[in-house]
């Protein structure tokens, strides 16, 4: 499939998705009633609904599967690793420390946006500690296991949080958003979490040519004129920013930044730079219709964005190690 063609593919898929996102829901409200409260905006209970609940959860939906999707294809580039993800340096883990402890000190119920700035916090201080560890000239493997290492640290940390919860409606608080959710997100949370995203697709967009040039190995990257200290810097500052930045709005989904290069690379060729954009939209897809699954099952039981997603990207990465397994054999 040629890129254009793959790109109008993906576009018109998460248009798709963006649209039911928009229109279904366990309200059921009428679609044409639903649209015209959306342009209109006549004021009354539908045009909260689809301005104030609707819309603002698919914008974050779109944007927080762009960050997953964008940020493990980048990963999984400069590792060269198919099996690297956004989580494997730190971040998603640290970012949700961050937002653990607004719950736990009682910041998150005093301040609104008290959880979502504790995770960014959370997020830029694995950055900083990471870049401490692994240092700005260290090697590849010294920047996994620093990467490692900080997101142990950040898991145990947390556990200790949930173990020490002064009672249990707290410890149900951090349970119910480690397992993340786009529900009850408003334009708040788009407003803070939507300039760090953009600010990370950029940076991240900026390593195709490298990531590109990375295929031939160090040397030769080098010899491109690739640096790759700046190369790195800029790949974990910009995972830093978008994955921080979804982490904090939409707690721990997995498996998109894992899943969804692996269905996609085949289309792009041996070409990281073109994986990009496609995991990006590839992401945004996946998401979308993840959140729009969650509203039609089980809607009384609320069920949460990142339990589905592991229900799905779990078997679905079994299965492609299976096919993998099976070309190599």
């Amino acid at each position: 499939m040629s890129p254009r063609a793959l790109a109008l593919a993906l576009g018109l898929l998460v248009a798709a998705l963006f649209a039911a996102s928009l229109l279904v829901g366990p309200a059921g409200l009428p679609p044409g009633a639903s649209v015209a409260a959306l342009v209109r905006g006549e004021g009354g209970p539908l045009t909260l609904v689809m301005r104030e609940i609707r819309l603002p959860r698919a914008i974050l939906g779109a944007a927080v599967g762009a960050s997953l999707g964008l940020a493990g294809a980048a990963m999984q580039g400069y590792l060269r690793n198919p099996l690297a993800e956004p989580g494997i340096v730190g971040i998603s883990a640290s970012a949700a420390l961050g937002a653990v402890l607004a719950i736990h000190t009682g910041l998150a119920a005093a301040f609104a946006l008290g959880l979502p700035l504790a995770a960014l916090a959370g997020a830029g201080l694995s950055v900083a500690l990471l870049t401490l560890l692994a240092g700005p000239r260290g090697s590849t493997l010294t920047l996994i296991l620093a990467g490692i290492a900080i997101g142990a640290l950040a898991t145990a940390i947390t556990s200790l949080v949930l173990n020490l919860s002064p009672n249990p409606w707290a410890a149900n608080e951090i349970v119910f958003w480690m397992m993340g959710s786009l529900a009850d997100r408003s334009f708040t949370h788009v407003a803070l979490a939507l300039p760090f995203m953009v600010a990370g697709w950029a940076m991240l967009a900026a390593t195709a040519r490298g990531l590109d040039a990375l295929t031939l190995g160090e040397d030769a990257a080098e010899a491109l004129g690739i640096r790759l200290t700046r190369l790195r810097l800029t790949l974990v500052g910009g995972t830093a920013a978008a994955v921080g930045a979804a982490t904090a709005v939409a707690g721990a989904i997995g498996f998109v930044g894992l899943v969804v290069p692996h269905l996609l690379r085949a289309l792009v060729g041996a070409q990281p730079g073109r994986l990009l954009w496609a995991s990006a939209l590839g992401g945004a897809a996946m998401v979308l219709a993840a959140d729009v699954a969650v509203r039609l099952i089980l809607p009384e039981r609320d069920l949460k964005l990142g339990v589905l997603m592991a229900l799905v990207g779990a078997p679905l990465f079994l299965h492609l190690i299976w096919r993998t397994r099976r070309e190599f054999a």
